[in-house]
């Protein structure tokens, strides 16, 4: 919901902060004293369009921002991560700014944003009823998720979009093939003759650190067999060997110990050392009994290196790589296989057209029996808010091939008054019989409705009496479930509000004595003044009183 409003120098606002509460909220005031600048302003700083002349005279630039309350708003939330901006957790704070040259700026929780983006995050947080640029009924696309959220076909509808982007791919898939078939063969022979050729030489990746390591030593086996007999020449089996003179000094120092204890420290020193020359003897002994002059081995080994370098340099990578390549290239046959099948691409792409229609066929037969229970619904309470004989209608009307949304545009219809043949609802209703069908469709909706707050401007425009008790009573149900605000000048609807605001025209801080626009939020003594008021105009009488206190308490 709408947490705040704040407005600086704003058509004739100087300066104004507001706080807003949940239920439903009036706005009261004589004609002219800035009530929809409100709205305008609310409308601004969520995508509308801006020009220079919604800067206050002698401002520089006028700015609005709004902090919402975003908690239970998932599809929002995914918005802001969607598009990359600043999370401030369960807060969404949107500011627009307008300088005196017509320039804009917009920004969202401090991320600098487009109108769009401005426009996008609005629609899901306010919608604004009247003759406002900024109301969802218009939008065709709103109508057919209202239709799905009221008979609870979401999840309908979502699969018949999932199945129509598998048909769609699948249909791609079969034209290009078409436009592309010589290509398509050339690349799967060429794939035919590379995947052969690869499989040939029969190379796993982990035969080239094995095989590179085993051509080494061959190739070097002579000085290898060499070193080795060098070394157990030098450590034990020639004259003056080491090992040998290791145990001599051991043992005559062994020998010696009764006379100096001290050598101790220097046997515990030469005795593991003699232990390591030991084992170093019997595993150069080891080695060099395993070590063989083996040309015949080495020949093959030095062909099977050939041979894969060849291969590597055939196709300019290096000779690890190959196994991957052979793996792509399989990967990219297998899908040319179905590709080139010019038939089994037609049979899948029939296949995911018949199962996107057949899903398609039933959310169809859901959203008329939709249409139909709000067609009836919203046609009654037409009846109650000055339409008499009014219609309202939800068109399904068919489309020659599937959509993503299915297999047919919605549309709302109405006629205002008996005998009039309905139209398109955005083309036909005037602004307050438009606010007063968007009411009866809000009423109607507000358990599936996803917007959170709700603004209604000239739902009184033509009526009066019994009806604007109506409009009153609807409204202030309607705030029961969502945040609801609504401009009015009738006492019957601004008696019905949770609480009531007063709009008024005042002279604007300091000496420049402009008219700046004020908000004051009434108690309940200033609200039985102000419905008075609005009940008996300029002279207020006791008995006007009197009559404005009881409407409250009713």
């Amino acid at each position: 919901m709408l947490r705040s409003l704040t407005i600086r120098d704003f058509v004739i606002v100087e300066k104004m902060e507001l706080e807003f509460d949940a239920g439903f909220t009036v706005l009261t005031g004589e004609t002219g004293a800035g009530k929809s600048i409100l709205i305008d302003a609310l409308a601004l700083v969520l995508g509308a369009r801006a020009d220079a002349l919604v800067v206050r005279q002698g401002a520089e630039r006028a700015e609005v921002s709004a902090e919402f309350d975003v908690s239970t708003l998932k599809n929002v939330k995914k918005y802001i991560q969607k598009h990359e901006l600043t999370d401030e957790g369960d807060a969404c704070l949107v500011r627009r700014v307008i300088d005196a040259g017509g320039r804009s700026r917009a920004f969202i929780n401090g991320t600098a944003a487009t109108a769009t983006q401005l426009r996008e995050l609005g629609e899901m947080l306010v919608d604004i009823h009247g003759q406002h640029q900024h109301q969802s009924l218009a939008r065709a696309s709103a109508q057919r998720e209202l239709i799905d959220a009221y008979g609870k076909l979401e999840a309908q509808a979502a699969k018949v979009a999932e199945l129509h982007r598998d048909w769609r791919d699948k249909a791609e898939r079969r034209r290009a093939f078409e436009t592309n078939a010589a290509a398509y063969v050339a690349e799967r022979e060429r794939l035919e003759w590379q995947v052969n050729d690869l499989a040939q030489l029969d190379f796993k990746a982990d035969e080239w650190p094995e095989l590179t390591a085993e051509h080494s030593r061959l190739a070097h086996a002579a000085s290898l067999i060499e070193a080795a007999e060098f070394g157990m020449e030098t450590l034990s089996e020639g004259e003056g060997a080491s090992l040998a003179q290791v145990n001599s000094v051991i043992s005559r120092l062994k020998n010696l110990l009764d006379y100096d204890p001290k050598l101790k420290d220097v046997l515990e020193v030469l005795e593991p050392a003699q232990l390591q020359l030991q084992e170093a003897v019997y595993s150069l002994r080891h080695y060099q009994q395993k070590l063989d002059l083996d040309p015949k081995r080495l020949r093959e080994a030095e062909h099977r290196l050939d041979a894969i370098h060849s291969v590597a340099s055939k196709y300019r990578i290096e000779p690890e790589q190959l196994p991957e390549m052979l793996a792509k290239a399989r990967a990219r046959l297998d899908e040319l296989s179905l590709a080139g099948d010019a038939a089994a691409l037609k049979r899948h792409e029939e296949a995911a057209r018949e199962a996107c229609v057949a899903e398609a066929k039933k959310l169809s037969m859901a959203r008329r029996k939709a249409a139909k229970q709000l067609t009836e619904k919203v046609t009654a309470a037409m009846q109650t808010l000055a339409m008499t004989g009014g219609v309202f209608d939800v068109a399904l009307h068919a489309l020659d091939e599937p959509a993503a949304h299915g297999l047919e545009n919605i549309e709302f219809l109405v006629s205002a008054h008996k005998g009039m043949t309905p139209q398109p609802l955005a083309k036909v209703a005037s602004g307050g019989e438009l606010s007063r069908i968007s009411l009866s469709i809000q009423t109607i909706t507000s358990q599936v409705a996803q917007v959170p707050t709700l603004i209604f401007d000239e739902v009184d425009a033509g009526i009066g009496g019994r009806v604007a008790e109506i409009v009153g009573k609807l409204l202030k149900d309607l705030g029961k479930k969502h945040q609801v605000m609504c401009i009015t000048h009738l006492p019957q609807v601004a008696a019905c509000g949770d609480q009531q605001w007063q709009v008024a025209k005042s002279a604007g801080s300091g000496n420049n004595g402009k008219v700046a626009s004020k908000v004051t939020v009434l108690d309940k003594t200033q609200r039985v003044e102000e419905i008075a008021r609005m009940l008996g105009g300029v002279k207020i009488t006791d008995t006007t009183r009197k009559h404005a206190a009881e409407m409250l308490k009713g």
